[in-house]
C-alpha cells in the first residue's frame, strides 16, 4: 500500500497511479506531515518535477529554503529516511550537477556546484537522500525505493 499526500496536485501524478495499478500496488490519499509519497513513517518519497524545483527549494528565497529544511528536520526527528526524487532526465545524480547552471521560477540562476555542495550537505545532516529519474520512470522508482523499507 503506497498512501500519497493530499498535497499532491490532482490528475498530475496518472503516470505514477497507472504504474501502480498495473502492477496491482494499492494507493490511497491521505495528509502527510513531509513527504509525498509512505508505506510507513520509516521512508517517504517526495518528488520534485525538475531540477529546477529543487533547486528553488534548497537554494531559492530564504522562505522556502527554511519550509524545505523543516520538511527535512520533521523528518529526522521522526526516525525517517526521506527521499527527494527528482524527475528530471538531464541528471543521473548529484555529480552531474558540477558546472552547470539552474535557471530558476524566479529569473535566478544557481550554480550547479552551489546547489550540489548544499545537497551533499543536507544529506549528512539530516539523512535525506536524493535520487534522479526520468519522468516516466517515476512510479515504477517510487514503488521500488518504497518496498526498500520492508526487505
Amino acid at each position: 500500500m503506497i498512501v500519497e499526500d493530499t498535497r499532491q496536485k490532482t490528475g498530475k501524478h496518472e503516470t505514477k497511479h497507472k504504474c501502480w495499478e498495473e502492477s496491482g500496488t494499492a494507493w490511497i490519499r491521505s495528509a502527510l506531515p513531509f513527504g509525498d509519497y509512505w508505506p510507513t513513517p520509516q521512508i517517504a518519497v517526495d518528488t520534485k518535477e525538475n531540477i529546477q524545483e529543487i533547486a528553488a527549494n534548497m537554494c531559492g528565497a530564504a522562505k522556502e529554503k527554511a519550509r524545505f529544511r523543516k520538511e527535512c528536520v520533521k523528518a529526522r526527528d521522526a526516525g525517517c529516511t526521506l527521499i527527494f526524487l527528482i524527475e528530471d532526465s538531464g541528471f543521473s545524480d548529484i555529480n552531474d550537477l558540477w558546472g552547470q547552471k539552474i535557471w530558476i521560477h524566479t529569473g535566478q540562476v544557481i550554480p550547479g556546484d552551489q546547489l550540489a555542495k548544499a545537497m551533499l550537505i543536507m544529506q549528512e545532516r539530516y539523512g535525506i537522500q536524493f535520487r534522479f529519474c526520468d519522468p516516466e520512470d517515476s512510479g515504477r522508482i517510487i514503488k521500488e525505493l518504497l518496498n526498500e523499507d520492508r526487505r
